[in-house]
């Protein structure tokens, strides 16, 4: 199935190495925008999907993404063209290296869902292989690159491994960037925590909600929150 049908847009994703997934939507619907962005970045963008969320749940004017292979660039060019909100969205094709060296705006809020497999195999697929692996985006030069391009009242979030929260916090510090809320998810509540939702901001906040998500009870029984959470985007939710 190349195509995806969310409520109120559609994805194609055949071009895509990295198809459509939990993470991307998680991050697009828990993301914080209570800062009301007005300029959203999305690195890596893959599909599109984060950003088509953040165009959905927003009112940003100006929502733009990056993605460095060229296949998933011109998908997510299509993708961006055919949704509700073609005239906010656009899309680069660069690397965040080449990005941030003429940064010509910041940006209210900077999203990201980074190829992270650091110590997985790799597969025969040279294009998944990219997409998937973090030395296609160190989070240190991701984090370098938020704290560039992150408005003063910008929020920064990414979704990662969880064994990665620990470094990513530290890192993240260095730069002064400081967590404004944590999310631990699991896929049911028996299986251990895989993954962290990190939303940071240039301010340190001493009590920040860290919680925990876990997405289903048994296969295809979704719990409340993970339904609460992404109700506004899944047609069966």
């Amino acid at each position: 199935m190349s195509k995806f049908q969310f409520k109120q847009f559609s994805l194609e994703q055949d071009r895509c190495a990295m198809k459509i997934g939990t993470d991307g939507v998680l991050l697009g619907a828990w993301t914080p925008i209570e800062n009301n962005p007005i300029s959203i970045l999305d690195i890596g963008a893959g599909t599109g999907v984060i950003a088509l969320m953040l165009a959905q749940r927003s009112n940003a004017e100006q929502i733009d993404a990056l993605e460095i292979d060229e296949e998933a660039y011109e998908q997510s060019v299509d993708n961006f063209e055919n949704s509700p909100w073609s005239d906010r969205l656009f899309c680069f094709h660069a690397g965040l290296d080449e990005f941030v060296e003429e940064p010509e705006d910041e940006y209210d809020l900077i999203v990201s869902n980074p190829p992270f497999y650091t110590d997985d195999y790799k597969s025969d697929n040279e294009q998944r292989d990219l997409a998937r692996f973090a030395d296609a985006m160190p989070f240190e030069d991701l984090i370098e690159a938020a704290d560039l391009l992150l408005s003063e009242n910008g929020i920064f979030a990414v979704i990662i491994p969880f064994k990665e929260e620990e470094n990513f916090l530290a890192l993240a510090k260095e730069y002064e960037l400081y967590p404004l809320k944590i999310t631990r998810a699991k896929g049911t509540p028996i299986t251990e925590i895989k993954r962290s939702l990190l939303a940071f901001s240039r301010k340190e906040s001493v009590n920040f909600p860290i919680d925990e998500l876990i997405i289903e009870t048994s296969r295809h029984q979704y719990t409340p929150e993970y339904i609460e959470l992404t109700k506004d985007f899944y047609l069966k939710m």
